[in-house]
């Protein structure tokens, strides 16, 4: 689609978007580019400016421009996918992609589990757990702020760790013999508040995606119950799912 259809079935503004994600994907509208004003695109396709408005808000709103107020609308960098199909770490998953993961510990320590922690974990409340807070960074960026808590037979072990520059998966897997086969994963869309967005250099009220896993051994037990707040114009998930097919009566 290069032009707007006055008497088409889609909305002018829906066209529009459609146009404006062409350019993106073609490559024509580099990450990181100014993109032309709503009073621009209203003259090149015959538009008002509240029809541009609605399209550039509601892209912005998805993650693919951000404004800088008195400069304009810019095109967003990439963003990073994560397929929910097969069970990674944050560091497998920043380098499957060609980039460099990092990681700031903000805190590691054992405290006593809360009661949807306990749930979660199927455990007795204010039994220990190991609880560590990062920072995970992609090419020196921040991009998530993870909460993890685990229990398991000796994970007060987990102290002794250097967790900024070693994966917890990895680690629980090769050094502790702790095989992790399968994970629950919750997503929900939200707005990042005062705090988060510091940590993570963005906007508050920004577009954030929360998300809450519980990850299973191979015994079906419960080990790491972990929340994680990501930056949701940096950020994307991808499955792939089948309808089941059904016999008719």
């Amino acid at each position: 689609m290069s032009s707007i259809f006055r008497k088409g079935p889609l909305p002018r503004y829906y066209q529009l978007k459609e146009i404006m994600r062409e350019k993106i994907s073609t490559g024509e509208w580099k990450p990181g580019g100014l993109i032309p004003s709503e009073r621009e695109l209203g003259e090149q396709y015959g538009i008002s400016r509240m029809t541009a408005r609605q399209a550039i808000t509601e892209l912005v709103n998805e993650g693919l421009f951000f404004r800088e107020q008195g400069k304009g609308t810019f095109v967003n960098q990439h963003k990073i996918t994560q397929q929910l199909i097969h069970l990674t770490g944050f560091t497998e998953d920043i380098r499957a992609r060609g980039q460099r993961p990092g990681t700031q510990v903000l805190a590691a320590q054992m405290q006593g589990a809360d009661e949807e922690t306990a749930e979660r974990l199927r455990i007795k409340p204010d039994q220990p757990v190991f609880c560590l807070q990062r920072l995970r960074l992609a090419d020196d960026e921040p991009l998530a702020l993870e909460t993890s808590q685990l229990y398991f037979i000796g994970c007060e072990k987990l102290l002794e760790e250097d967790f900024a520059q070693n994966s917890l998966y990895q680690l629980m897997e090769n050094k502790y013999g702790i095989l992790l086969i399968e994970a629950e994963q919750e997503i929900e869309a939200g707005l990042f508040d005062e705090e988060a967005a510091h940590m993570l250099k963005v906007p508050v009220n920004s577009a954030a995606l929360f998300t809450r896993r519980i990850t299973y051994t191979e015994r079906d037990q419960p080990i790491e119950f972990a929340k994680a707040i990501y930056c949701g114009n940096k950020y994307t998930y991808y499955t792939h799912m089948k309808r089941e097919q059904f016999m008719p009566s």
